[in-house]
């Protein structure tokens, strides 16, 4: 097994450019109102749900300063794993029988048990009370007498899937090419973004990374240049990841299936995972094909960012300026066509009328010249309430669309899940409407959960130390969210040239044609971003 990941200062995926809230994050970490409650952290593949863990930590912690405390018996869940290799029925005769030979190894209270009683009426759970070191026992020895291989599709092979804590109840009154369609749009209209400059304002791009070389992506003609707005003087690299991740969803391709004698691809994935003790791990992924949203579209690099994440609001406001210079402030032909902004920072209507920041104003003017802009929403869409009845709380939170989102002109997009938006809806974490002043935003939604692209910079730097070199890596938010769309148009103007220079009109034909997830206007705005139904709408 890797060993344990070093933990590195990171941002909440939509930047504050005015907040340094960017301190290292405790293992687990905990809801705070003085912090931003999001992070990717949250979404880590781990067999103990998160929450559960919290509780096991918090109790170890104080078994080891009282020694006259004992155990408790905690309720928990235990989903079991439908890609169980023997079925799931297997599966839960397995967990059945050995929850009571740990018991009587590993447990004190011998009365623990499963509640079949109650676990007769579920097909898919199991209702248990356990302690502590059970449940890691339970979850270690299932992955020593079943995960030892992986099954189809990559599957696990352990008997439990997840085990989560039977929370208290009282009396109250890349697979997500196909979500958005990407792919049925290639093979029927050959939407690849071919003709169509995007430019990327962020941590940077990691020119040599591999995914951007089959088609160019990132080789510009003059007068287009990569460039640095943080006085770094960095151009050629990503020393952060960010930028270089959110670039691979827009544009970009890499087909290299193993070959004939077995060997598999160069290429290499990993995605997060957590062990029975929250501990974070690097588990690989078998990757042959993957791609942006638009394949073939150029990519221009504006260095907004530093290594650490951080810039400030001038660094865009600045790159917007000099995409107005080269585009001759709307004169036609236009040489940047798009523009993807997944950084941002938190709305202080004390400072500014929600939407009038200078940011706002800027980004405003770019699309009045011609340029869609495209802006998450924000991570910050999930936080703490205080209510009498119940004290504080965790809940979704309205009103938090992150600047420049709150941008009339900007299309602001939240995030849902990348492969079962119509079960899943909008994520926790995605800021929601409406805006400060009454508007209703985000304006789309599209995938932002677990999204696999681009590894480069710090992130590619940590996973190397633990588990061996990368070209790709996990990671979730609404900065992940936004790059779809980005790149969803891209493909869509390459093929409807006729709507090159007219971003009103474009955000208008995607509104109209998304999917609704049948969510909240102020969760998902029109809904799920389609582009099949937005090529066949014109």
């Amino acid at each position: 097994m890797p060993r344990q990941a070093k933990k590195r200062p990171r941002k909440s995926d939509v930047v504050s450019a005015s907040y340094p809230d960017a301190a290292t994050l405790p293992e687990l970490p905990d809801s705070d109102p003085t912090k931003k409650p999001f992070e990717p952290e949250n979404l880590d593949r781990t067999v103990i749900a998160i929450p559960l863990l919290k509780i096991l930590e918090k109790e170890r912690l104080e078994l080891a300063a009282d020694s006259s405390l004992r155990p408790k018996s905690h309720k928990v869940i235990i989903d079991l794993n439908m890609a169980f290799p023997k079925g799931r029925e297997k599966a839960r005769e397995w967990v059945l029988d050995a929850v009571p030979r740990v018991v009587k190894s590993d447990g004190l209270d011998k009365s623990q048990r499963v509640h079949e009683d109650k676990s007769r009426f579920s097909p898919q759970y199991l209702f248990a009370s356990l302690e502590a070191n059970v449940i890691r026992a339970l979850v270690n020895l299932d992955a020593r007498k079943n995960g030892s291989q992986r099954g189809k599709a990559g599957n696990s092979t352990r008997a439990i899937y997840h085990i989560w804590p039977d929370f208290p109840i009282r009396i109250l009154t890349n697979k997500s090419v196909s979500t958005v369609k990407a792919d049925a749009a290639r093979a029927s209209f050959s939407a690849y973004g071919q003709g169509i400059v995007w430019a990327v304002m962020d941590s940077g791009v990691e020119l040599s990374h591999p995914h951007f070389k089959l088609h160019g992506n990132l080789d510009l003609e003059s007068p287009l240049e990569h460039l640095d707005f943080t006085g770094d003087e960095v151009t050629k690299k990503d020393p952060n990841g960010h930028g270089t991740h959110v670039a691979g969803i827009i544009a970009g391709e890499i087909n290299k299936p193993a070959t004939k004698s077995g060997k598999k691809s160069p290429h290499r994935a990993f995605v997060r995972n957590r062990d029975a003790n929250g501990k974070i791990t690097f588990r690989e992924m078998p990757i042959n094909n993957i791609s942006g949203m638009a394949p073939k579209c150029k990519i221009l690099s504006l260095r907004v960012l530093d290594a650490d994440g951080n810039g400030d609001v001038s660094n865009l406001i600045a790159a917007i300026g000099r995409i107005q210079e080269l585009n001759g402030h709307g004169r036609p032909p236009l040489l940047i066509h798009g523009v993807n902004i997944s950084v941002g920072n938190d709305f202080e209507p004390e400072w500014f009328a929600c939407g009038q920041s200078p940011l706002c104003v800027e980004v405003n003017r770019l699309v009045k010249s011609g340029v869609v802009v495209v802006v998450a929403a924000g991570n910050s869409g999930y936080g703490s309430l205080t209510s009498q009845f119940t004290g504080v709380f965790s809940a979704g939170m309205a009103l938090t669309i992150n600047d420049p989102g709150n941008a009339d002109g900007a299309i602001t997009v939240g995030s849902t899940h990348k492969e079962m938006p119509h079960v899943y809806g909008v994520s926790y974490f995605s800021s929601k409407g409406p805006t400060g002043d009454g508007r209703a935003k985000p304006d789309l939604v599209a995938p932002g959960e677990k999204i696999i692209s681009c590894a480069a910079g710090a992130t590619r730097a940590d996973i190397k130390e633990e588990a061996g070199d990368c070209d790709y890596v996990e990671d979730s938010g609404t900065s992940m969210a936004a790059p779809h769309v980005s790149g969803v148009i891209a493909a869509f103007l390459s093929i409807r040239k006729e709507f090159i220079g007219q971003p009103e009109k474009v955000k208008e034909i995607f509104l109209a044609t998304a999917t609704d997830l049948k969510r909240e206007r102020y969760f998902q705005g029109h809904g799920l971003v389609d582009l099949m139904r937005a090529i066949q709408s014109v």
